[in-house]
């Protein structure tokens, strides 16, 4: 029996749980159905000063077209459904950003779409593994923008599904690298262990790279991990405890037998317990 009591990681429920769990909680809409509000001055300058949309509008569009591949390529048809719908949001959260540049004249800069990834389930787990790096940092910062009301709340309930749309991608991937971890025969789970490790130290050295250079040459990228006092006065340990408390509220919303990411939660509380006043985080 595996942490969960009551299936082994890697069956056969397993699988059809967190696939069940996925397509269950897609939210049906299309990105044309949006209302966008009309913004003020002060709002429409504070959207336009994020330093993101460079950087986001080419990422979703990178992302959903290697989630894509690994939908077509999938030949389990519990897993190639999940798989395909998460590669649908990931295009729709592509149109999203296309949509709300275009709406409030924001630039952007050009760029090519790539070709599909020639192994698409390893690019799937590298680009899954920085979904959760950026979707816990991106959890905190929403609630502080809409604590500051730093935005209308008009256009903050655009994006609520968006957000939350993440913690449902990231618990899909942890829970799907794990069964095809349990699914390796014993001989190769070792190699899947350290070529999945080094994956991850890839995208956590990128990540504490991208945020020791924000503001610099390439502005676009750190974002999430840096910027929480451009929404208010607000500290480090305020700022890290609030993400610790978002990501457990959005993820607590699915199935408890789920796995939930770890890395990153983990080494937040060993920070949080380092930093000055340090007490045992949630």
């Amino acid at each position: 029996m595996s942490s969960t009591g009551r299936f082994r990681i890697g069956s056969e429920a397993h699988k059809e749980l967190f696939c069940r769990a996925f397509v269950e909680s897609h939210r049906p809409f299309e990105p044309e159905s949006l209302i966008w509000p009309d913004l003020d001055a002060a709002a429409l300058a504070r959207l336009k000063g994020l330093p993101v949309w460079n950087e986001a509008a080419r990422t979703e569009a990178e992302t959903a077209v290697k989630v894509q591949a690994l939908g077509r390529a999938e030949r389990d048809p519990v897993l190639s459904e999940a798989i395909a719908l998460q590669g649908y949001e990931e295009g729709r959260h592509a149109a999203i950003i296309q949509l709300l540049v275009r709406r409030y004249d924001i630039p952007v800069r050009p760029f090519e779409t790539p070709p599909p990834p020639r192994d698409p389930t390893w690019t799937f787990l590298r680009i899954g593994y920085g979904e959760c790096i950026d979707s816990f940092f991106a959890f905190g910062l929403f609630e502080i923008g809409r604590r500051s009301r730093y935005f209308p709340a008009a256009l903050l309930e655009i994006f609520e599904p968006i957000v939350q749309e993440e913690a449902r991608h990231i618990l899909f991937l942890v829970n799907w690298a794990a069964y095809l971890r349990g699914r390796a025969p014993l001989a190769l789970r070792p190699a899947f262990d350290v070529r999945r490790g080094w994956l991850v130290a890839l995208e956590l050295l990128g990540h504490a790279r991208q945020a020791a250079t924000f503001g610099g040459d390439d502005s676009q990228k750190g974002f999430e991990m840096t910027s929480h006092q451009s929404f208010g006065d607000i500290s480090a340990r305020e700022f890290l405890e609030l993400c610790l408390s978002e990501n457990n509220r959005r993820l607590a919303l699915y199935d408890e037998r789920l796995l939930r990411p770890r890395l990153v939660p983990g080494a937040v509380r060993a920070a949080l317990r380092l930093m000055p006043g340090g007490r045992k985080a949630a």
